[in-house]
């Protein structure tokens, strides 16, 4: 209780805290007393996770849409597990540059998904909401990763060499 005054009043730093809070210690008091605090909480946690029906399908569905993020911005990742580094912050910079590309591919997603539905309401259809909550702005049909090749199979017209062509080295 006095930590949490402390705080509340500001007489005690985040910093004094968390360095406190860092030292694991058996005879730190305050770390003990936050210890039990989590394990308390945490237990609570579980058994309303047990008990309520309602929080174990919110939290799974959460933890679905999480999952469906992760395995889209691996999908867009390409090269990852080809270039090797040491650096982890260069490993953070690729995994934020991995999401953000995501994120835009999402947001790119959800307007072409938002400008069907405006166009398919205009001519006159009807659009259930219940229809529109399982499409997922993860659809990887329309991406094109590696960008757009095109091969061109005709072969060239054959030239004609003249001696004007020629240029000869003396």
């Amino acid at each position: 209780m006095r930590t949490a005054i402390s705080i509340r009043e500001g007489a005690l730093s985040s910093v004094t805290l968390l360095r406190r809070l860092g030292h694991d210690s058996r005879k730190n008091r305050l770390y003990r007393a936050f210890r039990e605090l989590g394990r308390a909480v945490r237990t609570l946690v579980l058994l309303r996770y047990l008990s309520e029906p309602e929080l174990r399908e919110s939290i799974t569905a959460m933890t679905n849409k999480v999952e469906a993020f992760h395995g889209f911005a691996a999908w867009l990742m390409f090269g990852g597990d080809i270039l090797g580094h040491n650096d982890p912050d260069h490993h953070e910079k690729i995994v934020k540059f991995n999401e953000l590309i995501a994120n835009c591919v999402i947001y790119q997603t959800a307007l072409d998904i938002t400008g069907v539905v405006n166009q398919l309401v205009a001519e006159g259809q009807v659009v259930d909401p219940d229809d529109l909550a399982t499409i997922s702005p993860y659809i990887r049909e329309n991406i094109r990763r590696f960008g757009e090749w095109v091969l061109d199979t005709t072969p060239p017209e054959p030239t004609i060499i003249t001696q004007l062509d020629i240029v000869l080295d003396s």
